[in-house]
């Protein structure tokens, strides 16, 4: 019997079904791929100082995050043409051969521009696997395994945001950089081996390359480039200004989109009563809310006194909150109970950066920085039991395979271009606190504001059934 998209099967098998000999091969692909971009972002911050020290070009320190996260929103939003064009097997073997060439330069840069240069074939393959990672779960799995599908794929970034710092510390502690990225290039090289054997090489008959949406991708780059330099900006003035531009580029966009036959998002997500727009605002949202945590460190050493590196996993509480919330919310199957669940998230993210913000002091006791833990895994949590029901809302909200394949690759472009906004009104919010313990109250205070605005929108992103 064929399962409709919309429709729960009659028996979900759960975690062992998706673990099992029939999937085990390609979750362990998709997963890894997107495993390889998290741990990649974090061990890169940590061995930045140490590469600067040996080649130089303190100068372009903040252009390594910011030409990664651009080249990573182009690439995602040309993965469904490149699914289209390639086939899943091609498409997913030039993203790992793209990383792994880019991390294979940056291990041997003998200066700063040539580590850029790493930086951004890194930051473009990682785009595509990153994107690939929500895409093939559409067409490699039943529409009963999406949501534990899901859940496996993001919570690599939380397993990234603990791996990533460790393991980037541990080589830069011996001056061995370098290494650290031949063995990240020595792991892509692992997962593209796995992929001939689990990833189809077979191009869907419906799949035809489109033309690419060169308007939307520059207005699109532009606004992720924009709010990244406005988020190394001191002045907080001048930051905000670069968050407003960015705003308007993005509203640029979304004309440019609805007036467009070429787009980056399905046509159907500008139709009235479909939910797909709601979906994706709910994601874009929570994944600014997300953005928290980018401050939590500094915050632990000049509030907590911690030592750097407790400090830094004081800021993977949000990811281990986010983590826990994934797994245990990606069973619940009824409409009823999932729609309750995702509405319920965003309240959980008000809840807990509210309490984290009432929590800041200019010292802090053990017992204070232990509620935020407990408030930032909150946080998390509530992102965790939403994102693998709104991921399946997503890809399963449009019956055209093609337009199905672009709905699922825009879910990591809204993660990315929502991220970069969510980082650098962080920092305008940082520089206008005053004191470092009005900072974190300004943070978390209107990050949670932003999670409230996302409670009806999630109501909203539920398909009537």
């Amino acid at each position: 019997m064929q399962l409709s998209k919309t429709e729960p099967p009659p028996r979900v098998r759960g975690w062992r079904e998706l673990l099992g000999p029939a999937y085990l091969g390609p979750m362990v692909v998709l997963a890894g791929g997107v495993a390889l971009y998290a741990i990649n972002i974090y061990l890169t911050t940590s061995l930045l100082p140490s590469a600067i020290d040996e080649i130089g070009g303190a100068r372009l320190y903040a252009w390594a995050t910011t030409i990664f996260l651009v080249a990573s929103v182009v690439a995602a939003v040309l993965v469904s043409r490149l699914l289209a064009a390639a086939g899943p097997r091609g498409a997913y073997l030039a993203a790992v051969a793209v990383f792994a060439v880019g991390t294979v330069v940056c291990a041997a840069a003998p200066d700063m521009a040539i580590l850029l240069l790493g930086r951004a074939l890194q930051g473009f393959g990682g785009g595509l696997l990153s994107g690939l990672g929500y895409a093939l779960i559409r067409s490699v799995l039943p529409p009963h395994l999406w949501a534990r599908a899901s859940a496996l794929v993001s919570g690599m970034w939380g397993l990234g945001t603990f791996v990533g710092p460790s393991l980037g510390g541990l080589f830069a502690q011996f001056g061995a950089w370098r290494l650290a990225f031949v063995v990240l290039a020595v792991l892509a090289a692992g997962i593209g081996a796995m992929v001939p054997r689990y990833i189809s090489g077979r191009r869907p008959d419906e799949a035809t390359p489109d033309v690419v949406p060169v308007r939307s991708m520059l207005l699109l780059s532009s606004a992720a480039l924009v709010v990244s330099v406005a988020s190394l900006a001191t002045h907080a003035g001048v930051a905000a200004a670069g968050v407003l531009a960015g705003l308007a580029l993005l509203v640029a966009f979304v004309v440019c989109e609805r007036g467009s036959t070429v787009r980056v998002l399905p046509a159907t997500t500008f139709t009235a009563r479909n939910h797909l727009k709601w979906a994706y605002l709910t994601i874009a949202l929570l994944a600014v809310a997300s953005t928290a945590e980018t401050f939590v460190p500094l915050f632990g050493q000049r509030l907590g006194g911690l030592a750097p590196v407790a400090a830094g996993f004081l800021g993977a509480a949000l990811a281990v909150g986010w983590t826990i919330g994934e797994l245990s919310s990606a069973g619940v199957a009824r409409p009823r109970v999932v729609r309750a669940v995702v509405v319920a998230g965003p309240a959980l993210v008000a809840l807990g950066l509210f309490a984290a913000s009432l929590g800041q002091r200019e010292t802090s006791s053990g017992w204070v920085i232990a509620t935020w833990v407990a408030a930032l895994v909150v946080a998390g949590a509530g992102i965790g039991v939403a994102w693998p029901h709104l991921a399946t809302f997503v890809m399963g909200s449009v019956d055209d395979p093609g337009e199905g394949g672009r709905a699922a690759a825009a879910i990591n472009t809204v993660q990315l271009v929502a991220n970069a906004f969510g980082s650098a009104l962080a920092g305008v919010l940082v520089n206008l606190g005053g004191s470092m313990a009005g900072s974190a109250q300004l943070l978390f205070g209107l990050f949670a504001v932003v999670a409230v605005v996302a409670v009806p929108m999630a109501w909203r992103s539920a398909p009537v059934r």
